[in-house]
């Protein structure tokens, strides 16, 4: 069982639902990433999804688009993230951890890095360091039938988008790869972008669980306690990434990680 699927399963037995924050790696400084998982964790984080920057992410609105800049041009690549999460499992050896991004930087880093016909080098060096989910936004469900299993034999999870636009079809197809558990984009658009109807997601869930069996998290728009909370009760976890990156974009070095940890202790106190 996957440190993913163990999670949930906890929660699920506590009656609780799943918190899941989202930082960009390397923002705002390079080196305060694996200080700030650590803070979002003391703060209720159950696991923490990391983007990885890249120069061209397609899904992502205008906050997180700028974060990735801003890592990108302290030198921050996927190798550094890899190494970020080998520093934070260090101290931790149960939150969770799931890769956010896109094929090209993990492409580049097979090329760069090797491998072998049976075990790419990304696959090989995110099990080493401590990953336990990818989740890849062009990556169409589809096309990644062997590199599923490849991830599962690591015990790590692929995770995939679904958006208020998937056919049950789509859905179906996404059920057939997708482990640990999958991401409700509840908003048509951007990351941070639109106002959050939390109607409209409570009528999705079913129809997603109708085809998906692994839990369902939902995220795009959730900006405060009361959404969480909302979402919370039909949801199996709240994901919330803008606004994380709002808040800690201009904090001194030494505030980054208490911003955050108290910001996630008011949605987490909601949640519960």
């Amino acid at each position: 069982m996957s440190r993913i699927a163990a999670t949930f399963a906890a929660l699920k037995s506590q009656g609780r639902k799943a918190l899941i924050p989202y930082v960009t790696a390397g923002f705002p400084f390079a080196d305060i990433t694996p200080e700030l998982m650590h803070g979002m964790v003391a703060g209720g984080a159950d696991v923490i999804e990391l983007g990885v920057p890249f120069s061209d992410p397609s899904a992502d609105g205008p906050v997180i688009q700028q974060a990735g800049e801003k890592a990108l041009a302290l030198g921050v690549g996927l190798a550094q993230v890899l190494e970020m999460v080998r520093q934070f499992r260090a101290k931790d050896s149960t939150t969770p951890v799931v890769l956010m991004g896109y094929a090209n930087p993990v492409e580049r880093y097979d090329i760069k890095h090797g491998g072998n016909p049976q075990e790419s080098a990304f696959i090989h060096d995110a099990a080493q360091a401590g990953v336990d989910g990818v989740l890849i936004v062009d990556y169409p469900p589809e096309e990644c039938v062997e590199f599923a299993a490849r991830l599962r034999a690591h015990d790590m999870d692929l995770i995939f988008l679904l958006a208020p636009t998937s056919t049950d079809a789509r859905m179906a197809q996404i059920a057939e790869v997708a482990t640990g558990y999958v991401y409700y984009v509840s908003l048509k658009g951007v990351t941070g972008a639109g106002t959050l109807d939390v109607d409209a997601v409570g009528a999705m869930l079913p129809r997603i669980r109708q085809h998906v069996n692994v839990p369902v998290g939902v995220g795009f728009g959730i900006r405060d306690a009361a959404t969480a909370k909302a979402i919370g009760k039909v949801a199996d976890a709240v994901v919330i990434g803008s606004k994380i990156i709002q808040l800690i974009e201009n904090q001194p070095r030494e505030q980054v990680a208490a911003v955050a940890h108290d910001f996630l202790i008011e949605i987490r106190a909601a949640l519960d």
